[in-house]
């Protein structure tokens, strides 16, 4: 479906609103505002669409969003504060897009028993392939794609927030790991 510009802002202000409104009687403040899903995508590959949606924000709320993307570029050109965003539980493609799956596994690619084939094995994410995936992102700030080229993660001096999935298959082991990743890495550098 496509929107107008002013639909996308509009469509964000309800939204953001009506988050406020379950926020607001708790006395919660609104911490940051992170897009979602398909429109996610749409933000990082078109400008328009990125500031269309940026717009919606309320003055002073930080974005959660990939870096070197449309979304850091609109988030900048409008003086939204921005916070670089990694995944625990994503590949990626060798451009540093995400690569969204309808169902969330993970895929890697394992030699078969026939000449030097390789079969595309599907599973769910394992503990050591979480570890490795975030420990990569933190501390090279790049990740492995998923045609096995490593791609920069141009995250700069932003702030850094990690999304783990609450559908992927053993959601609470992939934030149990990515947690434990984040703490050691934190720990070496004095931050805890």
């Amino acid at each position: 479906m496509k929107l107008q510009p002013e639909e996308l802002t509009a469509i964000t202000i309800y939204q953001v609103g009506a988050l406020r409104a379950f926020l607001d009687p708790e006395d919660v403040p609104l911490h940051h505002v992170k897009p979602h899903g398909v429109l996610y995508g749409m933000m990082c590959r078109e400008y328009d669409v990125a500031v269309a949606v940026m717009k919606g924000i309320p003055k002073g709320i930080p974005v959660f969003g990939l870096a070197g993307t449309n979304m850091e570029k609109a988030a900048n050109d409008l003086g939204i504060k921005f916070w670089a965003e990694m995944y625990g539980d994503v590949k990626y493609n060798a451009d540093g897009m995400l690569v969204i799956d309808r169902i969330k596994k993970y895929e890697d690619c394992v030699p078969n028993n026939i000449g030097n084939a390789a079969n595309l094995s599907i599973r769910p994410w394992k503990s050591e392939d979480v570890q490795r995936h975030v420990e990569q992102q933190i501390t090279t700030e790049s990740v492995t794609a998923v045609d096995g080229s490593v791609v920069e993660l141009p995250v700069k001096d932003y702030p850094i927030s990690i999304c783990c999935h609450s559908d992927s298959p053993g959601c609470i082991e992939i934030v149990k790991t990515t947690r434990a990743v984040v703490d050691k890495f934190n720990q070496q550098h004095g931050w805890t």
